[in-house]
Order: C-alpha cells, then sequence, then structure tokens
C-alpha cells in the first residue's frame, strides 16, 4: 500500500474540492517564520509534523504559534525529532479555525462484504477504534451505483447535521467517492472533519493508494511510506518481507504458515522481528538471496519453517547453507529449521551436515528458535 502523507492527502483533497484550512508545506524554521511573516498562513496557525503514525496532539507533534517567531521556534522543536521510528522532516503550518464540533468521515473497503463502506461518526478527532461501535454507521456502497443522495442524507442525519451544514457535507461525500474510484485508494479519511460556522472543513486527510494499481498512478511513485530500507530493498526484489519490533527472523512458505510460526514463537514468550514468505520459491540463489537480506536486521535467531508442496526441501536446505556461509562470523546467530514435505529426508540430511538444528515437530521447534534467542542452546 501506498500511505501518503497529510500534506499529499490534502493536495488530493484539494484537486477534487473539498474544503481545507489555508496553509503551507515547510521543512525548516526559517521557512515556518516566513510563512507565518507574509500571510501566506494566518495567525494564530497550527504546526503539525508530517509524519505517517498517529497520536501526533499527544506526542508533542503537534504546536500553535500565535506570532512569526513562535511558528519557527515550533517548527524548530519539531523537525527532526523521531516520532515512533520516524524522522520529522516536514510540517504543514495552517490557519487556526473557530471549531464547532469534530467529526469522523472515511470510506474504505470491507473485504467480508467485498464491498466499499461509508462510515461516519460524530465523535472526530480520536482513533476510530477507539469509538463506541453504537456511535459509528456503516453503509455498504454499490460499486457499480455510487454513493447515493439517500445515502449522503443518512451520513448527515446520523452526524447530527441539518440545514446548510447538511448541504456542506454532500460535496465532501461525493468527493471521497471520487477519490476512492479514481485514485484507487484502500481508504480515504477525515479525522477530524471540523464543523465551522455553517459549513464543515478537513481538518487532516488519510488516504492510502492500492499498491497493485501503483502503475496507474506514476505520481505516486516517489511517496514515502512506512516501509523500512530493508523492506523496499525487499520490495525491489520482489520478496516478501515485513520488519516487526522483535528479535527473531522467521523464513516460511505461504501466509497461513507464516502467521501460524508467528502464534507459535509468541505462544512460548518468542518476540518476532522479521519475517520473509519465500511462497513457491526453491530456488537456492533465491533463498539465499532472502536469507541474507534478513541478516541484515541482525535478529538472535531465525526460524526456518517450510512445507514442501511446490517447493522442494532439499533446494531450500542448499539455499539455507549457501547464505550461512556467507554471513560474516561476527554477524552469526543460531538457527533452528522445521522442514517437512517433498524431498524432507534430503533437506534435514543437508542441514545436519552443516550444523544446523533441524526439528520435525512445530512446537518443538519454536521452543527451541526462543529458548536460542535468549541466549540458551537450540
Amino acid at each position: 500500500m501506498v500511505k501518503l502523507a497529510e500534506w499529499r492527502g490534502k493536495e488530493v483533497f484539494h484537486k477534487y474540492g473539498i474544503a481545507l484550512p489555508r496553509g503551507t508545506v515547510v521543512r525548516s524554521p526559517e521557512e515556518a517564520e516566513a510563512a507565518a511573516q507574509s500571510g501566506k498562513v494566518p495567525l494564530p496557525c497550527v504546526i503539525k509534523a508530517q509524519v505517517l503514525a498517529g497520536g501526533r496532539g499527544k506526542g508533542g507533534a503537534v504546536r500553535f504559534a500565535a506570532t512569526p517567531t513562535e511558528a519557527r521556534e515550533a517548527a524548530r522543536a519539531i523537525l527532526g525529532m523521531e516520532f515512533k521510528g520516524e524522522k520529522v522532516r516536514e510540517l504543514i503550518l495552517e490557519e487556526k479555525l473557530a471549531i464547532g464540533r469534530e467529526l469522523y468521515v472515511s470510506l474504505t473497503l470491507d473485504r467480508s462484504l467485498r464491498l466499499p463502506i461509508l462510515m461516519v461518526s460524530p465523535h472526530g478527532g480520536v482513533e476510530i477504534e477507539s469509538v463506541d461501535p453504537s456511535s459509528i454507521d456503516r453503509q455498504p456502497i454499490h460499486p457499480f451505483v455510487g454513493l447515493a443522495a439517500y445515502e449522503r442524507r443518512r451520513a448527515a442525519e446520523f452526524l447530527g447535521l441539518s440545514g446548510p451544514l447538511a448541504k456542506s457535507l454532500e460535496p465532501v461525500l461525493n468527493a471521497l467517492w471520487e477519490i476512492f474510484q479514481k485514485e484507487d485508494a484502500e481508504l480515504v479519511e477525515i479525522n477530524p472533519l471540523a464543523v465551522v460556522g455553517d459549513r464543515v472543513v478537513a481538518l487532516d486527510a488519510k488516504v492510502i493508494i492500492e499498491d497493485d494499481a501503483a502503475f496507474r498512478h506514476p505520481e505516486y511513485s516517489e511517496v514515502r511510506d512506512d516501509r523500512t530500507p530493508l523492506e523496499e530493498i525487499a520490495r525491489e526484489k520482489e520478496i516478501a518481507f515485513v520488519q516487526l519490533d522483535g528479535n527473531i527472523g522467521v523464513i516460511a512458505n505461504g501466509a497461513g504458515l507464516t502467521m501460524a510460526t508467528l502464534d507459535v514463537l509468541q505462544e512460548y514468550g518468542g518476540r518476532p522481528g522479521v519475517f520473509l514468505d519465500l511462497g513457491g520459491t526453491d530456488d537456492p540463489k533465491k533463498v539465499a538471496e532472502a536469507f541474507l537480506l534478513m541478516a541484515r536486521a541482525a535478529p538472535k535467531a531465525v526460524f526456518l519453517n517450510v512445507f514442501g508442496g511446490v517447493t522442494r526441501c532439499d533446494t531450500v536446505a542448499n539455499g539455507l547453507v549457501e547464505a550461512m556461509r556467507q554471513v560474516p562470523p561476527n554477524e552469526k546467530f543460531p538457527l533452528v529449521a522445521r522442514i517437512r514435505g517433498n524431498n524432507e529426508a534430503e533437506g534435514v540430511a543437508i542441514l545436519r551436515t552443516a550444523g544446523i538444528t533441524s526439528l520435525p515437530d512445530l512446537r518443538d521447534a519454536g521452543r527451541a528458535v526462543v529458548e536460542a534467542a535468549r541466549g540458551g542452546r537450540p
């Protein structure tokens, strides 16, 4: 998925006619001061870090300024800070509006219904997951019919809007539907959608573009998202690779087996840190390439869990042994393997000859790798 930063999301909103506060993007304290000094951004203003993680207000990544000097100092305080693992490089400066109420509006894909769904709540400005389900209205939208007038009226009524406010909501909902379709979005969210006088204004913008549709949107090709540097390398090499915050690496083939492996590790108190899915790959060179990418994440231990259906266990084992030889001695880590299926006996023999622990039972292997990550013997 391609996650757009708030300022990029607001560029999309502007393109489709959604009302926004007056503002600009800055990348230095001096730019912030100049924007406030010139009147480009009316004072008082809000200064917001441009990061993909939520909770910016509580984390000190949102500040207010009443003068150009205050804008410069607020920008200086936020720029360069680490926010949930992401370095702040850009800020939005926006006019501070007199907000009457904060609402929530989004369009996303309900995978269980296999339909777009319009979600609205009168409780905006907080994580939607923390809102009581009874305070959220969900309307499935027919993809061919689109957003109907009665669906817009129902949304306005649920939000408690009437008269001019209900009328100002209509173009916002229509624009969200256009963005969802034309930009191939997985999610288009406004949180909060603020009531300002007799109109509604989008104070935030969250837009996520479907990765598989990226070829239709070259304008997003350079968009920074929340992939780590190693995940970016893996993406270029077409390797399914995800980094978490634990210390155990996991190599498996197939999403179901991978998730079961993570569950077993957590059952025994392990902390999965990196996992890669070999899929149907049994090319030794490809296996070695994937393994060496994992090694760069410096795991405390690695768990190889492969079922040989289409994949051959012996060729996976050969790739693994070859990769282990390329890991520098001072960077080596314990490895526990569980390989079952096609050419299983040959694969186990290759691993054991190379001194790699191979266990046939999933739970025994999971327990062993957790112990190895803690400094024990696998």
